[in-house]
């Protein structure tokens, strides 16, 4: 566990890394522009920086949310979407998008409003099975067959939608930070703050569960209670970006991993803030590889450029783990 002032340091420096990050995302673009162009301002305050808001907001949300889930399912690849979680806000999205007709259709508070929807219902039936099963190896593959039912209910309405339906829903499932708006960003941000005041209240009771839950009964912590703060946490810090910026994955194993090395310690009232930070550098990173080529890549794909990397040097033993 790092000191007092090596953890401030590192947090500070964290801060600082990201600041440079967006100011370096702010310069980059499909169209060079300088301080003395005519569309100067434009393109940096109508187009960039709602972009760079949107990934460090995107970023956090879902980097807090695996770190809640982890804990919860005391398994270290739960994430919001191998558990099936990114999988019902996906599916909530398809239908506001794909079966809604009108001028709710595809906006953004109807899409957000579904995500979280499918969000809260692919948590409900998690913590029902999670309830009667001890086994997290079974519970993580409930959770990807979770997913794989909710793609599958995905496919089966796009199969039923228009053509221009159907053109919104490709272009928003590739994942992507650009197009939100000042009311999107709002709510990204409100759910952010939610989820991370729900998160930090149930930070001690997070730490109990790391070490079982009858530990945690024995402990007089109200298991239940915890474990649903923990899942409405998540639910709606994952709807709401999942809404707003497509289903996104990587970022919620990733972060919490990197953020406990950094700090040596699992206690969450001491992650919680690295873990927010993490998650936005690496949504920063995969913003900036998408805006390097004439055309911007999906977001989606370049975050599992940098994501599964990162996961694999964790996964893989080092020399002094080694036998």
């Amino acid at each position: 566990m790092t000191s007092a002032r090596t953890y401030r340091i590192r947090l500070a420096a964290g801060f600082g890394l990201l600041l440079a990050f967006m100011a370096l995302d702010l310069a980059v673009g499909r169209v060079p522009v300088r301080p003395g162009d005519p569309l100067f301002r434009d393109i940096l305050l109508d187009i960039r920086l709602p972009r760079i808001l949107t990934a460090v907001l995107a970023g956090a949300a879902l980097a807090l949310a695996g770190a809640q889930m982890q804990a919860v399912f005391r398994n270290p690849l739960a994430d919001p979407h191998i558990m099936g979680v990114s999988g019902g806000a996906g599916l909530g999205a398809a239908c506001a998008t794909l079966l809604v007709t009108g001028a709710a259709a595809g906006s953004g508070l109807s899409v957000a409003g579904a995500a979280f929807l499918g969000a809260v219902l692919a948590s409900l039936l998690i913590i029902l099975v999670s309830s009667r099963l001890r086994n997290g190896t079974v519970l993580l593959i409930f959770g990807v067959m979770l997913g794989f039912i909710f793609s599958a209910l995905t496919s089966i309405l796009e199969y039923t939608a228009n053509e221009e339906s159907l053109k919104l829903f490709y272009s928003w499932s590739a994942g992507s930070f650009a197009g939100t708006r000042p009311g999107g960003i709002a709510i990204l941000a409100g759910a952010g703050v939610l989820g991370l005041a729900l998160a930090g209240a149930n930070a001690k009771g997070l730490d109990l569960l790391l070490f079982g839950e009858d530990y945690a009964t024995l402990a007089g912590a109200p298991v239940r209670r915890i474990r649903a703060c923990a899942m409405v946490s998540a639910c709606l810090l994952t709807g709401a970006t999942t809404a707003f910026c497509g289903p996104l994955g990587f970022v919620g194993i990733v972060a919490p991993h990197i953020a406990r090395r950094l700090t040596g310690s699992s206690r969450h009232a001491r992650i919680l803030l690295p873990t927010l930070l993490t998650g936005a550098l690496l949504a920063l990173t995969a913003d900036l590889l998408a805006q390097l080529p004439r055309v911007p890549l999906p977001v989606g794909s370049t975050l599992a450029l940098v994501g599964i990397p990162i996961i694999l040097g964790i996964l893989l033993p080092r020399k002094k783990d080694r036998p």
